[in-house]
């Protein structure tokens, strides 16, 4: 869910944006600011930027926090994949 919550706050950003600089063609005729499909993005850059500002950050956590544990318990497992016992047990 982060996941698509990131990239979709993303895309409507990017989208406004893309409007913004006047690239949007439409059969021709460009549509930038003060029409309808500004109104659209604004509306959807509003509601994306909580998205990709709370989304992200928290996707970053995750990744560090997977790659800190496969690292920690690497050693448990012997190079058929299967888990080793501990020693002492």
């Amino acid at each position: 869910m982060a996941f698509s919550a990131s990239n979709t706050g993303g895309a409507w950003d990017n989208a406004k944006k893309y409007i913004e600089a006047d690239r949007l063609k439409i059969d021709g005729v460009v549509r930038g600011k003060h029409t309808e499909e500004h109104k659209a993005a604004v509306i959807g850059d509003t509601v994306g930027d909580p998205l990709k500002d709370t989304s992200g950050p928290s996707l970053n956590i995750l990744i560090k926090l997977s790659a800190i544990i496969s690292l920690v318990f690497s050693s448990l497992y012997d190079n058929t994949g299967f888990l080793v016992p501990m020693l002492g047990e």
